[in-house]
């Protein structure tokens, strides 16, 4: 309960939390289908609150989607819940963009590659970067 008080969890990641504290698989297993019929462990609202709270931070969805597959979720669950997501990924991107390069379009390829490789490794699409960065889809 400590554990889910501070922040929701995945129940893979509660798993391995607990086994690293000395707790027994079968004493695990049950705590956490206790919880879950309690509607106090739930993979869905976890899925959303990680999605939510890595997107504020500027991170793309290739970027969640791989950590929380690390993270032991299911891939389809973390599809359908990028895809349920309300955010604007192109309008995230840019927003990245601004705020790490001052809204400069790259003037020679060294800095358009530099700009790439830092919203690529962030984890949005190489097509929304370029996009992005030919100033095809800017507001301004």
């Amino acid at each position: 309960m400590d554990l889910l008080a501070r922040r929701e969890h995945g129940r893979a990641e509660l798993t391995r939390k607990l086994r690293q504290r000395g707790a027994s698989p079968e004493m695990i297993e049950h705590e956490l289908d206790r919880l879950a019929d309690e509607g106090l462990l739930s993979e869905a609202r976890y899925l959303e609150s990680y999605i939510s709270s890595r997107a504020r931070s500027g991170y793309g969805p290739a970027r969640i989607r791989e950590e929380l597959t690390q993270r032991g979720l299911p891939r389809g669950d973390v599809e359908q819940a990028l895809r349920e997501a309300d955010i604007d990924w192109q309008e995230q991107l840019a927003d990245v963009w601004r705020r790490k390069f001052a809204g400069q379009l790259p003037g020679d390829p060294r800095e358009r590659a530099k700009q790439t490789r830092f919203l690529v490794y962030r984890g949005y699409s190489m097509d929304k970067v370029g996009r992005l960065l030919s100033g095809r889809c800017l507001d301004d």
